[in-house]
């Protein structure tokens, strides 16, 4: 699975895309585990201006393969692609 970061989320994890490997996992692997790993893989934000990805995670949006996803136990699958998307201010 290939999950990417925008905006301040690419701020506070250092980088812009991270592989996760879902082979590793038993069972289902779902978008409240992927946040767990994540926040497990990326403790502290790699920006002194940029809040920990653990406090930004609970503001986040996920895009699933382009689809938006409220429901954290959607079920994660190894060919897909998670989007990280902080809210974004402007107009």
């Amino acid at each position: 699975m290939d999950v990417r970061f925008f905006a301040a989320a690419a701020a506070a994890t250092g980088v812009e895309e991270q592989q996760v490997d879902l082979g590793l996992e038993p069972g289902p692997f779902t978008l409240a585990e992927l946040s767990k790993l994540l926040i497990t893989t990326f403790p502290a934000s790699a920006s002194a201006s940029t809040p920990p990805l653990s406090e930004l995670l609970t503001r986040c949006s996920f895009l699933v393969n382009e689809v938006s996803q409220r429901d954290l136990a959607t079920e994660l699958a190894p060919g897909d692609i998670v989007d990280v998307l902080p809210p974004f201010a402007g107009g």
